[in-house]
């Protein structure tokens, strides 16, 4: 059987759990330091060799990596294994500089695959199911990750992709899609559509399992509640594997880490200071059996806290809360610290669709702050003077959540455009 169907892996105690992390961070930092040169230069650096790696214990004397790291070494530094032993390669989707490349044997792709099949099954997903993947194939870890997972589950597994909305709607209705997997921002969409179109009847999803980018409890029962089903979070980074790195299980009180294959930090992102279990800080993350990209204390930027309480699903692998920003797309506005999911936090408090955008410029060394906010149906047929008045109570609101002021726009249903893969919500035109 797959490592997802051994209850001796995701409940394993806790002293036994540490001690196979103790004998694969021993293995897996021996394997860097033969086969990654480019690492082997960091730790030496430190004046550090295999040996002083003995246990988790040690893991704060590592170097850590970083996204500039991966950028350096492009495109093969950072390879663990030949490329003749390498069979596939994923990307990230960002948009300036380099692209971070990630390889894969086929080991590595099995594991992986086990990972996504837990979060299926953590979700409910069993062998009866029809898994719909919408999230993007490709270079996009996505499509793949969950696609694979669902062969291990032995769902009946479709994979659509993104986009072309009217046929995934058609496939979910003929074919009775069960578990519904894309970002958070295209299962709103879908939820849209299908209201649109009058199909609620005719839909039979019970579950969505949603990442790929930030999104706020509102937006997740805003989808629950559209859609009539249980939507769950996973987490991951391409440069770890992609998604599966944690998923949520009914319980919905975070992200359970697969700790047989990763080890998580906290640390404070200005000092590199590991912090105390239920501290906030950012997450780290080291690979203990990837073979092809083996990344050892990569700092994710993404802002978390993690939790050994005890969950009632049974699983004993830490929790990560869900990510509360990131250390390096944050703005800075005026000298304040503002993150795009406490702007959609107010706005779905407020009754408006997690459909917006933020606009930041500097006019003569002043920063400009703009949200740009869909109107509800109703309201776009309300008089000049309330739609100004409710643009005045979500400045006000804005302000109090952020402890800066903003200038709203209240623009026409549907104006802004629907994502099909990771929404843009931030235009920063300060970089440009």
């Amino acid at each position: 059987m797959a490592n997802y169907y051994q209850p001796e892996i995701e409940t394993m105690p806790y002293d036994q759990l540490r001690q196979l992390q103790n004998e694969r961070l021993v293995k897996q930092v021996r394997h860097v330091w033969d086969n990654v040169p480019y690492y082997r230069k960091k730790m030496e650096e430190k004046g550090l060799t295999p040996e002083d790696i003995q246990s988790v214990d040690d893991l704060h004397k590592l170097p850590f990596l970083t996204k500039a790291d991966l950028r350096d070494a492009y495109p093969y530094g950072l390879m663990g294994k030949p490329k003749s032993e390498c069979v596939r390669i994923h990307s990230t989707s960002g948009t300036t500089g380099k692209r971070v490349m990630a390889f894969y044997t086929q080991h590595d792709i099995d594991l992986w695959e086990d990972c996504c099949a837990r979060a299926i099954v953590a979700a409910g997903g069993t062998k009866e199911d029809v898994l719909h993947v919408s999230y993007g194939y490709g270079l996009f870890t996505g499509g793949m990750g969950l696609h694979g997972g669902g062969h291990k589950v032995g769902c009946l597994t479709l994979p659509m992709s993104s986009g072309n909305t009217d046929r995934q709607l058609q496939f979910m209705e003929d074919l009775g899609s069960t578990i519904l997997c894309c970002t958070p921002s295209y299962a709103a969409y879908l939820a849209e559509s299908i209201h649109e179109r009058g199909l609620q009847d005719k839909i039979h999803l019970k579950a969505g399992i949603f990442g790929a980018e930030a999104w706020s409890e509102d937006m997740r029962r805003d989808i629950e509640n559209k859609l009539g089903i249980k939507a769950y979070d996973i987490f991951g980074l391409t440069e770890l594997s992609g998604p599966g790195v944690s998923f949520e299980c009914e319980e919905q009180t975070g992200m359970h880490i697969n700790e047989d294959h990763f080890i998580a930090e906290i640390i404070d992102p200005d000092t590199g200071e590991v912090l105390p279990e239920g501290t906030k800080g950012e997450l780290v993350f080291t690979s203990l059996t990837k073979e092809a990209f083996p990344l050892l204390r990569y700092r994710t930027r993404d802002i978390c806290v993690l939790s050994r309480k005890k969950c009632s699903c049974g699983r004993t692998f830490v929790k990560m809360a869900k990510p509360m920003g990131r250390s390096d797309d944050m703005l800075i506005i005026r000298g304040v610290n503002v993150f795009p999911s406490q702007i959609e936090t107010v706005l779905m408090q407020q009754g408006y669709a997690a459909n917006y955008q933020i606009i930041v410029d500097r006019v003569n060394n002043s920063d400009t702050f703009e949200v740009m906010v869909e109107m509800t149906p109703d309201m776009f047929s309300d008089s000049l003077a309330k739609v100004a008045r409710a643009e005045k109570e979500l400045v006000g609101a804005l302000k109090s959540m952020l402890g800066i002021a903003a200038k709203v726009k209240l623009v026409a249903p549907k104006s802004i455009t629907r994502s099909e893969g990771k929404a843009v919500r931030v235009i920063d035109k300060r970089k440009i």
